[in-house]
């Protein structure tokens, strides 16, 4: 196609995903274009990373600084009808795996991000949407508002919007886990809230009858506060549950609310992924659910992953073998079941009730499933990993 841009690699997002791809792939010297809608920095939910992000922010030299950064030890679950608490810390997690994580600002961390991928060598292009894909032979035809492309491989890091999903139809609802999530924000936190919250910075989980809800610590005196439902919520739901308990109305006490969010049908699966030229990482190939905080991980690390498969193959001439894909899928697939599986028994056990609350007897099973928890889903000596693996799904439906 005589004048139109070549690439190497096109990205469609620069999310965390697309960004980390991006940036891995440009600084070993390949061509890359990431296309985004959006200006940067902009809103984003999906505040909170867990230990098994950290060696890919630590392989990115991503700089860790308190206006982005707030830390995470680990989480608290609560239920306010019960008075029952009860904390799992990461540094309780097996051996290898990073004893904390951090809650971001989303809109400067993905900036951040984006960044390193401009500073690696990728061309960003932002204000610019991906309206379609065409595969060709020897190439990828991208066509977007800001003009056609080509390329040798292309990644759809587009989150939500799912882009190569929608357009192969191959996305698939599922039912069995959250619906509809329901967020805001509050600024200007007091003193008193800022010393419950605690240096420790854990996230809380709100076990709840109409579902579950976050509270999150962020940069800049603020709080992320959300619900989870799986039937049919209005905004107003927020007021009158999660934001009327105890704890919310101690921490957000004097502080300013800001903007109301809803989120609907999130929870789905990518049937198709991948293919020749093309794969999809990050929520464009799947989407769980937020409870257990595993979005960013699992789209970092798994972008880390097609990164490091996808840069021999280009040198090499084999980008378009579907070979590719069997070198860094297999770990991948392995993390989703075993996340897939633990919202299962979330969802449809008394799990929540008697792991999550119950009492800490069983060290072994404790360790077992704060590794878990803590997204260190690739390592195969965890007692309480491969029996989600082999688990029987309680739902009707399971990724």
């Amino acid at each position: 196609m005589t004048g139109v841009a070549s690439f190497d690699v096109i990205v469609a997002g620069a999310g965390p995903g697309g960004s980390t791809a991006a940036a891995l792939l440009a600084e070993k010297g390949h061509r890359v274009l990431v296309l985004e809608k959006s200006e940067f920095p902009r809103f984003h939910i999906g505040e909170s990373l867990l230990p098994g992000c950290m060696p890919i922010l630590d392989r990115l030299n991503i700089e860790i600084t308190p206006d982005v950064f707030v830390h995470k030890a680990g989480a608290e679950f609560v239920c306010e009808e019960s008075g029952r608490t009860q904390c799992f810390d990461f540094s309780e997690a097996l051996p290898g795996c990073a004893e904390s994580a951090w809650h971001v600002d989303r809109a400067l961390f993905d900036l951040t991000l984006r960044n390193k991928a401009r500073s690696s060598g990728a061309e960003v292009r932002h204000g610019v949407r991906v309206a379609g894909v065409d595969w060709k032979d020897d190439r990828v035809v991208v066509d977007s508002s800001g003009g056609v492309f080509t390329a040798r491989f292309f990644i759809d890091a587009t989150g939500q919007d799912r882009l190569l999903g929608r357009q192969q139809g191959s996305c698939e609802p599922c039912p069995d886990f959250g619906h509809v999530a329901i967020f805001t924000h509050f600024e200007g936190l007091g003193e008193e809230a800022l010393r419950e919250i605690g240096d420790e910075g854990r996230i809380r989980i709100m076990l709840r009858d109409e579902g579950w809800g976050w509270l999150i610590p962020l940069p800049g005196r603020r709080l992320s506060v959300g619900l989870v439902c799986r039937g049919k919520v209005q905004p107003e739901t927020l007021d009158e549950g999660l934001l009327s308990g105890p704890l919310c109305r101690r921490w957000t006490k004097g502080a300013t609310r800001l903007g109301t969010h809803v989120a609907r049908n999130f929870s789905y699966q990518n049937n198709a992924p991948h293919g020749p030229r093309y794969a999809a990482i990050g929520d464009a190939a799947g989407f769980l659910d937020p409870v257990f905080s595993s979005g960013v991980t699992l789209a970092m690390r798994g972008a880390e992953q097609l990164a490091d498969a996808l840069g021999p193959a280009l040198d090499a001439g084999l980008e378009a073998r579907l070979s590719l894909h069997a070198e860094y899928r297999p770990p991948m697939d392995r993390a989703l079941r075993s996340f897939s599986a633990l919202l299962d028994r979330f969802y449809h056990t008394r799990f929540a009730d008697t792991v999550l609350l119950g009492p800490s007897t069983d060290n072994t099973m404790r360790h077992g499933v704060m590794s878990v928890l803590a997204g260190d889903v690739w390592r195969d000596d965890n007692p309480f990993q491969e029996l989600l693996l082999k688990a029987r799904p309680r739902a009707s439906r399971h990724r």
